[in-house]
């Protein structure tokens, strides 16, 4: 089993006040044994009062790093910064909004300890573990860009555009100079870049816990016709 000394968890916030300091006490609350956490927190020019929370954990724990965008950029900056910032072993994406659990970071991280994988998704739609049943017609919309993705990759994903993507954090920053989407098209363009580099991909089912947009959900039908032409421009043109 390799050892994984640190491991790097990449959150980016925008008007999170809500949840950021669930999200990271959950984070704080894994048990990783011997595996440090590194928290980078990346507040992408959030107008809401939140960076006064971020301040306040920041400055009673040494494992968080924090980022602040002056202006709202998107995701997919805000992640790109993060990565790049990052120094872990292993580097993952956590969400800000509580719909993913880090109590499964241990089964993301099995694969690559083991020295079988460099990048591991984490699948909302296999496996045992709770799914909050809640929009067809987005499960559907997932299915189709995740198949549209996989025409190109050559991969077999269930779930390209989870949240949870663990990878070695060579393989990251290797990759993070190179991405060029500052929105959402961050998922299809980072699986395409994954494709490409012949890196190891593996799949674990995993929990969620998902939002309405009454609570909170941000993508729309808008991001989905957007994904389509990230998903043809990365494999084709990039």
């Amino acid at each position: 089993m390799a050892k994984i000394k640190l491991l790097s968890i990449v959150v980016p916030c925008y008007n999170e006040k809500a949840t950021i300091q669930k999200i990271i006490d959950e984070v704080m609350a894994v048990d990783l044994g011997d595996t440090k956490k590194e928290i980078i927190i990346i507040d992408d020019g959030s107008e809401d009062d939140g960076k006064d929370i971020l301040k306040a954990m920041a400055k009673n724990n040494k494992a968080i790093k924090l980022i602040f965008q002056k202006v709202n950029q998107g995701k997919g900056a805000a992640l790109k910064r993060g990565i790049m910032e990052s120094s872990g072993d292993v580097v993952v994406i956590q969400d800000a909004d509580l719909e993913y659990d880090p109590l499964d970071y241990k089964r993301l991280l099995y694969p690559i300890q083991r020295g079988q994988a460099d990048v591991v998704y984490g699948s909302r739609f296999v496996g045992g573990e709770p799914h909050r049943i809640i929009y067809y017609r987005h499960q559907v919309a997932n299915k189709f860009l995740t198949m549209l993705s996989n025409l190109f990759t050559g991969l077999n994903l269930t779930d390209m555009e989870t949240c949870y993507k663990m990878m070695r954090g060579d393989l990251a920053r290797e990759l993070a100079p190179q991405l060029r989407s500052q929105r959402f098209g961050f998922e299809p363009e980072i699986t395409a870049r994954i494709a490409k580099s012949h890196a190891r991909v593996y799949e674990i089912g995993i929990s969620y816990y998902g939002r309405s947009k009454e609570e909170g959900k941000k993508i729309g039908f808008e991001d989905g016709i957007k994904a389509i032409w990230q998903i043809i421009r990365f494999n084709l043109f990039s």
